[in-house]
């Protein structure tokens, strides 16, 4: 079986939110589609070791924020990297609360949905929950949403371990010009250790505040992981 294939598959990538008692919480998911049109139904696929599964099974109810094509390391590192359970993943951020009690994220996302579970589908390592949608609305229609396609090659980002699409890097086939070692520091990649991050020296991070253009040795020694908040130290050479 062949890993690459996979990544033809089409995905967004979304913030999927949900409430239970005082506790608000949310994660970065790229398993969100529409499977019934009447009555309006969304089907979402999230990770049993995810904070938020046992939350949406105990609250019935969830929200999905699209995110902007455009949206900023922040809004993915603090939903993607981080657990519900140590932080409060929703401080700092603009969001609205649903007709369910659901906190919906507004920053760096064109729209969203706030629905109700109606059913859901054990898959193994991850339950899929179906919600009737029960308010929905567009922030912005001059924005496009961001694809988990340009999330990785756009981006350099990669799917969090919890994620349904999550590949293990050592079954991936390499390519051949991946087999070439550059002395040039322009052409030596960098990989997070943490979340998978890519640093290019050609790309930078301007997020960041790093040019195109900037070698990782010239990166200054506080820059951090634009996804996971993790340092410069835990970066490693790509061969």
């Amino acid at each position: 079986m062949q890993i690459e294939a996979f990544f033809k598959l089409s995905y967004g990538l979304y913030v999927v939110s949900t409430k239970n008692g005082n506790t608000l919480n949310g994660y970065i998911a790229n398993t969100v589609f529409q499977v019934t049109a009447e009555p309006a139904q969304l089907a979402i696929s999230c990770s049993k070791d995810n904070y938020s599964a046992k939350m949406i099974e105990e609250s019935g109810a969830f929200s999905v924020s699209i995110l902007d094509q455009n949206a900023g390391s922040k809004v993915i590192s603090k939903m993607g990297y981080n657990t519900g359970a140590e932080i409060n993943k929703f401080e700092g951020f603009h969001f609205v609360e649903g007709q369910n009690g659901t906190p919906i994220l507004i920053d760096d996302c064109i729209a969203w949905f706030d629905c109700k579970v109606d059913q859901k589908v054990d898959v193994g390592s991850h339950i899929i929950f179906i919600g009737k949608v029960i308010d929905s609305k567009l922030l912005d229609e001059s924005k496009e949403p961001m694809t988990y396609a340009y999330y990785r090659e756009v981006k350099n980002g990669v799917a969090p371990k919890n994620a349904p699409t999550y590949v293990d890097k050592s079954k991936l086939v390499k390519k051949e010009k991946d087999e070439i070692i550059s002395k040039d520091p322009l052409s030596q990649k960098w990989e997070c250790t943490v979340c998978g991050q890519i640093y290019d020296p050609l790309e930078g991070d301007p997020d960041g505040g790093i040019a195109p253009g900037t070698a990782f040795e010239n990166i200054p020694d506080d820059w951090v992981c634009p996804t996971c908040g993790v340092s410069k130290d835990d970066f490693v050479k790509m061969e």
